[in-house]
């Protein structure tokens, strides 16, 4: 198993978009989505279905379920040591919707030019 270290994604101004995901989550929802970042850390760039899938431009999603309501956490990887969780969402529909892909996008490359800025701590 290759294990990555996890990294939440932190915007110029300090916030950190998972953990205010986080806060708005049933405790129960929160800790199968804990246990997903748990196994990404644990399995890394091996992790597949039904915990975690690709979905397109570097850009994969962490998946957890809990009263039949679906719980998506976009991340991409840094190298094959780090994985930055970009933000978390709560899925209505089918598919994860372009604008949070394309909002990953935008972390990922953000990210990319000053890590530090970007790495959340806490």
């Amino acid at each position: 198993m290759a294990a990555v270290k996890v990294i939440s994604y932190r915007e110029s101004d300090g916030e950190c978009p998972l953990m205010d995901w986080f806060d708005g989550l049933p405790a129960k929802a929160r800790a199968k989505c804990f246990v997903r970042i748990e196994r990404l850390t644990e399995m890394g760039h091996e992790l597949r279905r039904p915990e975690a899938d690709y979905l397109r431009d570097h850009i994969y999603e962490l998946r957890a379920k809990h009263d039949g309501v679906n719980y998506r956490m976009l991340y991409f990887f840094i190298g094959r040591g780090v994985a930055v969780i970009s933000h978390g969402i709560t899925k209505q529909r089918e598919d994860v919707p372009n604008t949070d892909i394309e909002l990953a996008i935008r972390r990922m490359k953000a990210f990319s030019k000053n890590p530090t800025e970007h790495t959340f701590e806490g």
